[in-house]
């Protein structure tokens, strides 16, 4: 089941639809609080009328498969709308210089969009579990970004990552560098990337490249086996496709009981 909010965001000063997929069964687990995935680009996660290109990530569709036959607990799944235009601005910390759309950027207000507006209203209109063990952020390109940035700048809120192709070259590789500061990591992350993202080869080793780097930094910070999973996919491209193709493993692993290595 799709539910739809419209917020009207004083940190972004513009309007954003959240689509909330709440899970099987859900209604009547009254006196359980669900954990929540919070998921950016939410355009192209549930509905193919208004996801890029017509293909989504089949998140209800696997979603739902996952939690019936109980390979994962019951998840409230949150698609939080990008701005368009205003996408790069709001998704990243720092200017990209590849992409003239990320001027004056807005990602400390997006962050703060995130905890202060989005999750609020999630746990006030849901049977949403607070806290970070009951609490993940994800993403895909920019909008890994955007969820890695988020939790580096509110570390302790989130207790699990979902990051598919992070653009993580983006300012000379400001959120890597951040990252080899931070000392408090969510309890699980997970890590996809393809090795054909664009038609650049050497975009695409530089993608895999700092993929590898970033997964330096987390296992340097302890976090083995049980709590980081890297997918690094031959052929994979930078799209919704491939992003749908690795959401069931990533899904088993941030919630799963096993753990699984790429």
């Amino acid at each position: 089941m799709l539910r739809v909010h419209e917020i009207s965001s004083l940190y972004l000063g513009v309007p954003r639809r959240i689509t909330v997929w709440l899970p099987p069964g859900s209604r009547r687990r009254v006196r359980v609080g669900l954990p929540v995935l919070y998921l950016n680009d939410g355009q192209n996660l549930f509905d193919p009328g208004r996801a890029f290109a017509g293909a989504t990530w089949r998140v209800a569709e696997t979603a739902d498969w996952l939690v019936r036959r109980r390979h994962i607990p019951p998840v409230l799944i949150v698609g939080i709308d990008h701005g368009s235009e205003r996408r790069g601005r709001e998704y990243l910390p720092v200017e990209d210089d590849r992409n003239p759309g990320t001027e004056r950027p807005l990602g400390r207000e997006y962050a703060e969009f995130v905890t202060r507006e989005v999750m609020p209203l999630v746990v006030r209109e849901y049977r949403a579990a607070r806290g970070p063990a009951a609490t993940a952020f994800g993403g895909s390109s920019y909008g890994a970004l955007a969820a890695l940035n988020t939790a580096l700048v509110k570390p302790g809120v989130f207790g699990r990552l979902l990051l598919e192709s992070p653009s993580l070259y983006v300012g000379d590789e400001y959120v890597l560098r951040k990252a080899r500061r931070q000392t408090r990591w969510p309890a699980r992350i997970y890590l996809g990337v393809g090795t054909a993202e664009t038609s650049r080869a050497d975009w695409n080793e530089e993608t895999v490249v700092n993929v590898l780097k970033l997964e330096a930094v987390l296992r340097r910070a302890g976090l083995g086996p049980r709590r980081l999973a890297v997918a690094i996919e031959p052929g994979a491209t930078h799209s919704e496709a491939a992003w749908a193709g690795r959401f069931m493993r990533a899904l088993e692993f941030l919630y799963g009981a096993g753990q699984t290595r790429g």
